[in-house]
């Protein structure tokens, strides 16, 4: 049953699509999209453009995620530098990532830099912002017992604070995750010659139309599988507090 219900929209839509599909020349069927994705991205253009985009998205995910958690920590554990820095966070966070590409290509020029900084513009505040709000949010009456027991030091950050604000870390690790893969194709529509986002774009140009909506067709695939992977990561990483067993410390 589990089974069907998963399956059971995505075949309605599908059925949809073939009963519309084909009506315009901007929207072909099912049959056309998948022989134009077959044919399109299972050849030099997986080396070529998805491998480098996904590379691109993982290293600007991970950049982020290391900077979110890196300076959410300290301000969230800190009153004083919250209250200094909250203004300044709310500012930068307002500003839509997009608007800044032109500036980052001044600075960083038009290659992989570029694309990595982009992704790690947008991806980096709510990681950060949810970082913040889960060690504000941790237990006093545990950060009183870690201090009467004397956990103290790299102990008492793994044991308490990381793994106290960890349900809000990885929430803001998941949103992280789908603004990523849209900063993904909006660097590489400017000034690019590879990747997902410019190859889509070009598709468009020169009316490729079932060979475009196979390129829109792999990034919902593209963020379906990486959202799986995340599921299983975010299973194992907070299995003590979903009930799913005790985790190791």
């Amino acid at each position: 049953m589990k089974v069907i219900r998963l399956l059971a929209l995505p075949a309605l839509l599908v059925l949809a699509w073939w009963a519309v599909g084909g009506a315009t020349f901007y929207l072909p069927g099912p049959a056309a999209v998948g022989r134009a994705f077959a044919e399109t991205w299972f050849s030099e253009r997986l080396t070529e453009d998805v491998l480098p985009s996904v590379g691109r998205l993982l290293a600007g995910y991970a950049v982020a995620g290391l900077l979110g958690v890196g300076l959410g920590v300290p301000i969230g554990l800190s009153r004083r530098l919250r209250a200094t820095l909250e203004p300044v966070l709310e500012f930068f966070r307002a500003i839509p990532p997009p608007v800044l590409v032109p500036l980052i290509m001044l600075l960083a020029g038009i290659d992989t830099p570029m694309k990595v900084l982009v992704i790690v513009s947008g991806c980096l505040w709510p990681i950060l912002l949810n970082t913040v709000e889960g060690v504000r949010a941790l237990d006093e009456v545990l950060a009183d017992t870690c201090r009467m027991y004397g956990v103290r030091g790299a102990s008492r950050m793994r044991r308490f604070v990381l793994r106290g604000a960890s349900p809000q870390i990885m929430t803001g690790l998941r949103q992280a995750l789908s603004i990523g893969i849209i900063l993904m194709v909006i660097s590489e529509m400017f000034a690019s010659s590879s990747g997902l986002g410019f190859t889509i774009v070009l598709f468009q140009r020169q009316f490729q139309i079932a060979e475009m909506w196979s390129g829109i067709l792999l990034l919902g695939l593209l963020g379906l599988g990486l959202s799986a992977l995340f599921r299983v990561v975010e299973r194992r990483v907070l299995a003590w507090y979903h009930g799913g067993g005790a985790a190791r410390a």
